[in-house]
């Protein structure tokens, strides 16, 4: 059977592109190796982030570089192996990190966020899953001075970007939370319009769900490689191949290498984080997620627990798991929530899909026709997977898309 769309990922942002796709009257199939929301969808903060409307550049000032470089920090950790292998990128990435380039970018990137609640909120109605989504924003806590000065500046000025929040003292943060120990903390930002998913994975799930009940179809197999074939494209998986008149490529950090055997080299490198889940009692019950600035961890209240996610860790994509930063990270939590019993045996990980100048790659693909981009989202797949969507079905039909795409084409990146 030949489709007219193949979807390859089945994460936020491929799950929404072939919802998109499927709405509009084409026939999709979505594929990849594990069901729907399975991979770094599934492990996330679980957080549509309205307020994020500033990318993450390298680090350029030497007190942070001075901070990382002993590789015990517990918001940003490396191995070497994967710095050597991902070097350029590194390079690029801290050249884009340039006051002027990051003030650039994030114009750029706020035309994406902007519409990210909207966006998703068409799917949450279509899909029937108000019951995930808390509308109560997301808290986040300063231990610093100077930097909570900034960030209150900031947030400030993002009030034109469309984005509402409330300052809130020590004493305010202790009365919304009262089972979290905020004494070495010196205020926070309480985000309004942003949102809390509470199963991510399950949202993606019942985006997938709702996908097929509009006669969508999915099936788990891996990619081996993509090449095109009579007009279309030819996609071989490990049980056999798939046929389509278009092909989008949304399989996030494995994104680049599916496309490097046709000619193109993105320079995308993953980035790991880590979660667990805690059992939740009286003593440790929170109702919002809350983001440490300073020692950079999440903990959030989900179905299945109190969930504690890492910063990042920059590692090669098959490296085995390594639970230090977790470790590191759990001593800081336990000090102000009191968690004990975790949910899991083992804790989850999974890499997120980054770009050097901190930017997606979302359209077609300047070296053949019929091949579509969407993936290098960062740390925002889950909040862009619906504006992604949106973009990408609109440019396949021959519409206005609702930005301009410009910015975020791969020909950005050159031969």
């Amino acid at each position: 059977m030949r489709y007219q769309v193949i979807v390859i990922g089945a994460g936020m942002v491929g799950t929404s592109i072939a919802w998109h796709l499927q709405n509009n009257g084409t026939q999709v199939l979505m594929l990849d190796k594990r069901p729907p929301g399975s991979e770094t969808s599934y492990g996330n903060a679980g957080l549509i982030q309205r307020e994020a409307i500033h990318t993450r550049p390298f680090p350029r000032q030497l007190v942070e570089l001075i901070r990382v470089l002993p590789n015990h920090s517990t918001d940003i950790r490396y191995r070497w192996p994967a710095v050597l292998r991902y070097r350029q990128a590194l390079l690029k990435y801290w050249q884009h990190s340039s006051p002027a380039e990051v003030s650039k970018i994030d114009r750029e990137w706020q035309t994406l966020i902007e519409h990210c609640t909207s966006e998703h909120q068409e799917m949450i109605t279509a899909a029937d899953a108000e019951h995930l989504i808390r509308r109560v924003g997301w808290i986040e806590l300063h231990r610093s001075e100077d930097k909570f000065n900034n960030a209150v500046r900031l947030a400030g000025e993002a009030v034109e970007q469309g984005v509402t929040h409330k300052v809130l003292t020590v004493a305010e943060l202790q009365e919304m939370e009262p089972n979290v120990d905020f004494k070495d903390y010196v205020g926070g930002i309480h985000w309004l319009n942003s949102w809390q998913v509470t199963n991510p994975g399950e949202l993606v799930k019942a985006y997938a769900k709702d996908f097929e009940a509009k006669g969508g179809t999915i099936a788990e197999h891996s990619v081996m490689a993509i090449e095109p074939f009579e007009g279309g494209w030819k996609v071989t998986t490990d049980d056999g191949d798939y046929y389509s008149d278009d092909l989008v490529v949304a399989a996030g950090p494995w994104s680049s290498d599916l496309i490097e055997p046709l000619g193109y080299k993105i320079p995308l490198f993953p980035m790991r984080g880590y979660h667990q889940h805690f059992e939740v009692t009286q003593k440790n019950m929170i109702n919002h997620s809350m983001i440490d600035m300073d020692i950079g961890f999440a903990m959030g209240p989900m179905q299945q627990g109190i969930r504690i996610t890492t910063g990042a860790e920059m590692t090669l994509m098959d490296a085995s798991k390594n639970f230090g930063q977790l470790t590191s990270v759990m001593k800081q939590v336990k000090k102000i929530l009191p968690l004990e019993n975790a949910v899991e045996s083992e804790a989850w990980c999974g890499s997120r899909p980054c770009m050097p100048d901190m930017k997606p790659v979302i359209g077609a693909a300047d070296k053949h026709d019929h091949l579509w981009f969407a993936f290098g989202h960062s740390f925002q797949g889950f909040t862009l997977g619906p504006v992604t969507g949106r973009v990408v079905q609109q440019l396949m039909h021959g519409q206005d898309p609702l930005i301009d795409l410009e910015p975020f084409s791969s020909k950005r990146f050159g031969d």
